[in-house]
C-alpha cells in the first residue's frame, strides 16, 4: 500500500507539506514517496493528500501504476469554462 511520484512531478513541494506521515521526501529535481512510510492517508483522510494537492496530472500513481489525477481530471469544469469554450470567440 504505497503511492509513487513519477517524472511528471514539477517539484512544487505541495505534496511534502501535506503528507501526514512524512513519507514524501525530496529527491532532486523531484520528490519520492517512501513506500514503508506511505499509508495513502488511511486513517487520517478520505483521500491521499499528496494527490489532492498535486497540480500535475499523472504525477502520483498507485501501486498498479494508475494515476490518481488522470489526464483531464484537473481541467476546469465550471459553467464559465464551458461558456468560454463555446462562445463566438472560441477557437475551433
Amino acid at each position: 500500500m504505497a503511492l509513487a511520484i513519477t517524472d511528471a512531478c514539477t517539484g512544487c513541494y505541495g505534496c511534502q507539506t501535506v503528507c501526514p506521515t512524512g513519507a514524501v521526501r525530496p529527491r532532486p529535481p523531484r520528490f519520492t514517496i517512501l513506500a514503508a512510510s506511505c499509508t495513502e492517508c488511511a486513517g487520517s483522510y478520505d483521500q491521499p493528500q499528496c494527490a489532492a494537492i498535486c497540480p500535475v496530472e499523472g504525477a502520483i500513481v498507485n501501486s498498479l501504476g494508475l494515476p490518481l489525477n488522470p489526464p483531464g481530471s484537473l481541467a476546469p469544469q465550471t459553467p464559465f469554462d464551458q461558456t468560454v469554450r463555446s462562445g463566438p470567440w472560441a477557437s475551433s
